[in-house]
C-alpha cells in the first residue's frame, strides 16, 4: 500500500498528468482509486526504468518518450517539444522514429547538430541505435519490448482492445437512417444508416455515453396524400402482409392520379392539416402506417447489426416549435411573404430564405427540426449531437445551425453535421429500383451460391443461411466505406462479391482463416511465452501494425472517416497473409509456435475489433 501511495504521489507530481494512461481502460476495470486497479501498460511501465512522463494513444509513445528524454539531456531543448516532433520516418527502412531538426527552429546548422546529438546519444534496451542522414535522426526501437507492450494489451483486453475513455461523462446523440414512411426505405438510405452506425461506435470506442436516434420522416403533406391515397387503392391484406412496400406502391398510384388530377394535392394538404389540428380519424390512419412500418425496419436493422435507442420523428416534435417561433419573433427575425412565414438568411449569410410556416398555418421539416433540436436538448442535455444526412442536404442543415445560433441558444455549438456523398447504380439485374430488403436478399444469395462452390467447408457451417447474410452486408459496407465518405460512388455488384482484392468478403475471409490457425494449432493461446523468438520481419510488421490501432481509434473522432478503418483492416489482413509461409504454427518447435500463436491470436482480435467498429460482425468459419 504504500508502495502504490508514492506511485500516485509521482504521478501527481508530473508535469503531464497520467490521466491519458488512464483513460484506456474500460469501467469494468478495478477504480483507479483501487490498489487493485493494475492496467496492463502501468505494470509494463513500472517493471522498467523509463521515466512515466506521459502517454497518449500511440503504443509508440513510450519510446518516444525515451528518445525525448535522452535527447533533451543532450540539446537542452524542452522533452514535450522533442516528443511531439518525433514521427516515423519517411523511409521505412532507416529506422522506426525519426526526427527532423530543422523542425525544432534551433540556431546553427541542422546537419551539424544531428551529427553531434546521434554521437552523443547513448543507446539502451529500449532505444537500440541512433543514426543521421543530414538532418534527420533515425531511431531503430527495440521490437522485443515493443512486442511485449502490445501483446500484453491486446491479451488482457481482447475486444475492448483500441478503447479508450478520453471522452467518459460525455453525451452524444447520433441521428442517422431517418427514412420516410411514405416513400421506400430504398438502397440510398444505406449510406446513412451504416455511417450514423459507425459515428455511433467511434463515439462509444471513444468514451461517449451515445444515444442513436432514428427520426423518421413521419409527418407533412406527403401523409395527406398517401392517407387520399389508402382509400383509393389501399388494401388492409397488402398493408398487414409488408406495409413498407405497400405504401410506396400506393404513394406512387396517387401521386400519378395527381399528375392527372391536381386536386388530390388540395385533398392531401386538407387532410394534413387535420392531422396537425388532431383530428382522431387522420391520426389513427397514419398511427397504423407508422407502427406497422417501425416493426418492418427493426428487422432489416436487425439484418444490418444495427439498434436504435429511440425511435422518434417529426410527428414526436410538439412545443419546440411553437416556442421556436415565438422566440424567432421576438427577436424580430419572422417575416410575411405571400401569406406565409420566413426567415430571410439570404442577404447576410447567403443561406436562401427559409420558410418555416405555410399560409394555411402548417409547418414544413424545418420548423420542426428547429422545434426537435430544442426538445432534445430539454430531454437529454447532450455534449454534441451529430445529423448523418447527404450532402444534397447540407443548405438544409447550414439553415438550420445558423437559426439555432440566431436563437442565442448555449449549446448551438454543439450541433454537427456528418455529410456524404451520393451513390448510382444501385438497381436490381432487372434494371429497376431496388429496396433496401431486396438487396439484402440478393446480396445473401449470391453469397451463398458462392459458398456452395465449396462443399467440404459449406458442410462445416452450422448456419450457413446466415454466414451469408453477414457476408453480404460486408460486401456492402466496405464497398461503402472504401473511399472517402463525402465522395460520390458507383455501386459495383461485381466487384463487391468478390472474395479477392479489398473488398468484405475478403475481409470476413481474413479473420475466419487466423480462427482456422487457432482450431489447428492443437495448444492453447497463452501470453507467457518468449516473444524474443519473434525476430523475423513479417512478425514484426505485424505487431507494430497492430499497435497503431488505438490511435486510430482515438484519431477517429476528428472526421468520422470510416475509410481510415476499412484501410488499415486491409492493411493488417494482407500483412498476416504475407506471413503465413514464414511463420508457421504447425511444425515449427513448441515455443517457438506458441509465440507465433499469441501473435495471430492478437492479429485476429484486432482485425475483430476493426470490423466490429465499422459494424460488421467477425466470422469465425465461412
Amino acid at each position: 500500500m504504500r508502495a502504490a501511495v508514492f506511485a500516485l504521489r509521482f504521478i501527481c507530481s508530473t508535469k503531464v498528468r497520467l490521466l491519458p494512461l488512464i483513460r484506456h481502460f474500460p469501467p469494468s476495470l478495478p477504480s483507479v482509486q483501487s490498489p487493485l486497479y493494475r492496467p496492463p501498460l502501468l505494470r509494463f511501465y513500472s517493471s522498467t526504468a523509463i521515466t512515466r512522463d506521459r502517454y497518449g494513444d500511440n503504443m509508440f509513445d513510450i519510446f518516444k518518450l525515451e528518445i525525448a528524454r535522452g535527447l533533451s539531456a543532450i540539446s537542452g531543448v524542452d522533452q514535450d517539444t522533442l516528443f511531439n516532433a518525433l514521427d516515423a520516418p519517411k523511409v521505412a527502412a532507416h529506422g522506426d522514429l525519426a526526427i527532423a531538426v530543422p523542425r525544432l527552429r534551433l540556431k546553427g546548422n541542422p546537419v551539424a547538430l544531428a551529427k553531434e546529438w546521434v554521437e552523443k546519444f547513448e543507446p539502451n534496451e529500449y532505444v537500440l541505435k541512433a543514426s543521421c542522414i543530414g538532418p534527420f535522426i533515425n531511431f531503430s526501437i527495440s521490437h522485443t519490448h515493443l512486442c511485449k507492450l502490445v501483446l500484453t494489451e491486446v491479451f488482457e483486453r481482447k475486444e475492448n482492445f483500441g478503447t479508450n475513455t478520453t471522452h467518459k461523462g460525455k453525451r452524444a446523440i447520433v441521428e442517422f437512417s431517418s427514412p420516410n414512411i411514405a416513400k421506400p426505405f430504398h438502397a440510398g438510405h444505406l449510406r446513412s444508416t451504416i455511417i450514423g452506425n459507425f459515428v455511433r461506435n467511434v463515439l462509444q470506442a471513444n468514451g461517449w455515453e451515445t444515444i442513436a436516434m432514428n427520426y423518421l420522416g413521419d409527418w407533412g403533406k406527403q401523409y395527406g396524400l398517401l392517407a387520399i391515397g389508402f382509400e383509393r387503392y389501399g388494401s388492409k391484406e397488402a398493408l398487414q402482409a409488408d406495409p413498407i412496400h405497400h405504401l410506396y406502391e400506393v404513394y406512387v398510384q396517387v401521386n400519378k392520379a395527381a399528375e392527372q388530377d391536381p386536386a388530390i394535392h388540395d385533398d392531401a394538404r386538407a387532410y394534413f392539416k387535420k392531422m396537425e389540428d388532431g383530428d382522431q380519424d387522420a391520426l389513427q390512419l397514419w398511427q397504423e402506417f407508422r407502427d406497422m412500418s417501425i416493426v418492418k425496419y427493426k428487422e432489416t436493422y436487425t439484418r444490418l447489426n444495427i439498434n436504435f435507442d429511440v425511435y422518434s420523428g417529426e410527428s414526436q416534435v410538439t412545443y419546440g416549435m411553437q416556442r421556436a417561433l415565438e422566440s424567432l419573433d421576438e427577436k424580430g427575425l419572422i417575416k410575411e411573404s405571400e401569406g406565409a412565414r420566413i426567415i430571410d438568411l439570404d442577404e447576410k449569410y447567403k443561406l436562401g430564405k427559409a420558410v418555416l410556416q405555410k399560409k394555411d398555418g402548417t409547418t414544413l421539416y424545418l420548423t420542426r427540426d428547429i422545434g426537435a433540436a430544442m426538445e432534445r436538448w430539454d430531454k437529454y442535455h447532450f455534449d454534441a449531437i451529430y445529423y448523418i444526412i447527404g450532402s444534397q442536404q447540407d443548405q438544409h442543415v447550414k439553415q438550420l445551425f445558423k437559426i439555432l445560433h440566431l436563437l442565442d441558444l448555449p449549446y448551438a455549438d454543439r450541433f454537427h453535421h456528418i455529410n456524404f456523398g451520393l451513390v448510382s447504380g444501385m438497381s436490381t439485374r432487372k434494371g429497376t429500383a431496388v429496396f433496401l430488403q431486396d438487396m439484402l436478399e440478393q446480396t445473401k444469395e449470391r453469397m451463398h451460391e458462392v459458398m456452395r462452390a465449396n462443399e467440404e467447408k459449406y458442410a462445416q457451417i452450422d448456419d450457413p443461411e446466415h454466414v451469408a447474410d453477414i457476408i453480404g452486408m460486408s460486401a456492402i459496407t466496405v464497398q461503402d466505406m472504401a473511399a472517402r465518405r463525402i465522395r460520390n460512388y458507383d455501386f459495383d455488384w461485381q466487384r463487391m462479391f468478390s472474395f479477392e482484392g479489398d473488398t468484405g468478403p475478403y475481409l470476413q475471409y481474413a479473420h475466419a482463416r487466423l480462427f482456422s490457425v487457432e482450431r489447428n494449432a492443437e495448444m492453447p493461446v497463452e501470453l507467457d511465452v518468449d516473444l524474443s523468438l519473434l525476430q523475423e520481419p513479417a512478425a514484426q510488421q505485424i505487431v507494430e501494425h497492430i499497435a497503431k490501432y488505438p490511435a486510430l481509434v482515438a484519431s477517429l473522432p476528428a472526421n468520422f472517416e470510416p475509410v481510415n478503418v476499412i484501410t488499415y483492416a486491409l492493411k493488417l489482413s494482407h500483412l498476416v497473409s504475407s506471413a503465413y509461409e514464414s511463420l508457421r504454427v504447425r511444425g515449427a518447435p513448441r515455443e517457438v509456435g506458441q509465440a507465433r500463436l499469441l501473435l495471430y491470436w492478437a492479429a485476429r482480435m484486432t482485425l475483430g475489433n476493426a470490423l466490429r467498429l465499422v459494424g460488421l460482425v467477425p466470422l469465425e468459419r465461412m
